[in-house]
């Protein structure tokens, strides 16, 4: 079956795979929102309890996801691995770091003999919150703005000719800079975006305490939290979507494959991709009205808002990668050197490797019925304070 699909056709199927991944994930981060809440919302012991446990039925989901993307992304696009990671290690490793201690915290918070104490690993959890939404929306945000690197090839000759890519970081701040060089306008771009997914991330953890937790005190705060959380997330993102309709981009020449920056190129994509477009609007009304709703009628609907808050998120989030990788567009561009930028055909495996790694991915739906399964079979009931109490097993 996949067989006698062309490369270009197994590019741009791995390319909408790993699209739905990040999607996934971007959702699931609602986990890092709500750890960066967990003070704002308990104000008693037991109260940050019931919030962690909430949680912490859930982090596995995130961290998960976030491996299977990045396996994903490794093995079908590997250069960008190679130009990325080589490159703009700093980002990387804090966003590894931070989420190694949001493992550690759920797995000794509550230890017997925890000599770093409770508010540590809480400590630890806010820092995994905030680093990990705002450096992975800041590294999605450079799919458009660019980043500072230049490829080079080099010929040796030993039988035959291999051209071998060496990958050339031009700032010494290793995708640092890219958060913190304000003399560069793009940098307000990335960072729009990096906030925007923090306090979406956040947003969607109010909504999932409003379906998980059975709490008076926290539910009371709730909504003030919501309309707090919402109106800067509304602000950055209608920030970064603004620059990102107005913006040139880099476009690739499907003949010459050549990159070259053309003016509106990421509105361009929308309204030559009419079905992405829909896509997008879709999941911003759903994302908007899994805002609204709870604020007008609390009890009637907020219970229910994570859905079309999650399946909003997703969608958004889709459409945004769609159109950041296909339609002869530059899914990592280098603004330092236009030539070293890196497209999905580039930049991705061998015929044969994607086309093995498509019938792995035939597995995806039953994975996804089992997370769906498991997640069911997990919040069957609400949590509350006389759970914890009884429960042997607490976070």
């Amino acid at each position: 079956m996949f067989e006698t699909l062309s490369l270009l056709a197994l590019q741009q199927y791995w390319w909408i795979i790993v699209s739905i991944l990040a999607a996934i994930l971007i959702f699931l981060m609602f986990v890092q929102g709500g750890q960066t809440l967990i003070y704002c919302l308990g104000k008693t012991d037991m109260e940050r309890t019931i919030l962690i446990n909430a949680l912490g039925r859930k982090w596995e989901f995130t961290f998960t996801t976030l491996v299977t993307f990045g396996g994903a992304f490794f093995a079908s696009f590997p250069l960008f691995y190679a130009t990325s990671f080589g490159g703009a290690y700093w980002v990387w490793m804090l966003i590894l770091f931070a989420f190694i201690l949001q493992a550690v915290s759920y797995e000794y918070r509550t230890k017997a003999n925890n000599f770093l104490g409770k508010r540590t690993y809480e400590g630890f959890l806010f820092a995994n919150g905030l680093l990990g939404t705002i450096l992975i929306g800041t590294a999605v945000a450079t799919f458009f703005t660019g980043s500072p690197f230049n490829l080079s090839s080099t010929i040796s000759t030993s039988g035959e000719i291999t051209m071998i890519n060496q990958v050339n970081w031009e700032s010494p701040y290793r995708g640092l800079e890219l958060a913190f060089n304000f003399g560069r306008y793009a940098t307000f771009v990335n960072l729009s975006l990096g906030l925007a997914v923090f306090f979406l991330a956040r947003v969607l953890a109010v909504l999932y305490f409003m379906n998980a937790v059975d709490e008076e005190n926290i539910n009371k705060r709730l909504k003030k939290k919501l309309i707090n959380n919402a109106a800067p997330f509304l602000v950055f993102f209608l920030f970064f979507v603004t620059n990102l309709l107005l913006m040139d981009g880099y476009a690739v020449d499907p003949e010459s494959k050549m990159v070259t920056m053309e003016s509106y190129k990421y509105l361009n994509n929308l309204l030559q991709m009419p079905l992405v477009l829909v896509i997008f609007l879709l999941g911003v009304v759903m994302v908007l009205l899994s805002i609204i709703r709870p604020i007008m009628a609390y009890e009637k609907c907020g219970s229910k808002a994570i859905w079309p808050g999650g399946l909003g998120t997703f969608l958004t989030v889709f459409a945004l990668l769609l159109v950041a990788g296909l339609n002869n567009t530059a899914f990592y561009p280098s603004y330092t050197d236009l030539q070293s930028s890196l497209t999905i055909e580039n930049a991705s495996s061998s015929h044969y490797t994607l086309t093995a790694m498509s019938y792995v991915s035939l597995m995806i739906p039953f994975v996804l019925a089992y997370i769906w399964y498991a997640w069911k079979a997990i919040s069957n009931k609400k949590i509350t304070a006389k759970e914890m109490e009884d429960d042997d097993h607490v976070y």
